[in-house]
């Protein structure tokens, strides 16, 4: 059974999602994590099936990686799903001494949202200085979205009539959309990594005090 499905930073929910199959008797057998696509694999019963934690961790180099899952592997967690550089790194719980949960403490748990905290608030900054370009080299720019004439720099067009004016509007649209609205969807991608990163902060925050 194959199931689409992303999630943007709440991991609790991610391991909610698949306890339910899990208690249905359905084990999960590959993620692909860039295309949210989960496997399952129906089984005798939710008594056989492994659990599956979720911890989210971006290496810089391979050697790393291994480090990391071989740490996992020697206390009884198969990694399924995940990458270097894809941050949510999927575990099985394969052996029979391993323990319920992948962190040793509360606090390690909860720094799971803290990195992806950074993630997206190192997103939304990194497209502040890109956006203040193209808007400076007139590449696009969002403010005119409420004068969307200014868009377009056809001479004349507003003048012409008929069919001289319909053949210059549509062939300059898309071009008057990249200016306008490329410009706002920079804006709408600074937002939501900022609105992203700062609610995963908060979750951070909340299972830090929660550990007091």
């Amino acid at each position: 059974m194959i199931k689409h499905r992303f999630f943007i930073n709440r991991i609790d929910s991610i391991e909610e999602w698949l306890e339910s199959y899990r208690r249905k008797g359905y084990r999960l057998a590959d993620v692909k994590v860039s295309t949210g696509r989960h496997e399952f694999v129906k089984t005798e019963g939710k008594d056989t099936v492994p659990k599956v934690r979720v911890d989210y961790r971006v290496f810089k180099k391979q050697e790393d990686f291994e480090d990391y899952l071989s740490l996992f592997e020697d206390c009884g967690w198969r990694h399924i799903g995940g990458t270097r550089t894809n941050g949510l790194q999927y575990f099985e719980q394969a052996a029979p001494f391993a323990s319920d949960e992948i962190f040793s403490d509360s606090i390690s748990k909860a720094k799971r949202y803290k990195r992806i905290s950074y993630m997206w608030l190192h997103l939304s900054v990194m497209y502040i200085p890109m956006a203040v370009v193209l808007h400076t080299s007139g590449a696009f720019d969002f403010t005119k979205l409420w004068h969307l004439k200014e868009l377009y720099y056809t001479p004349g067009l507003w003048n012409m009539k008929g069919m001289h004016f319909w053949r210059a509007f549509l062939f300059e649209t898309p071009f008057a959309a990249m200016r306008g609205f490329g410009g706002l969807l920079f804006l709408l991608l600074i937002l939501l990594g900022a609105w992203f990163g700062v609610r995963s902060l908060f979750w951070y925050l909340k299972e830090r005090k929660n550990c007091n």
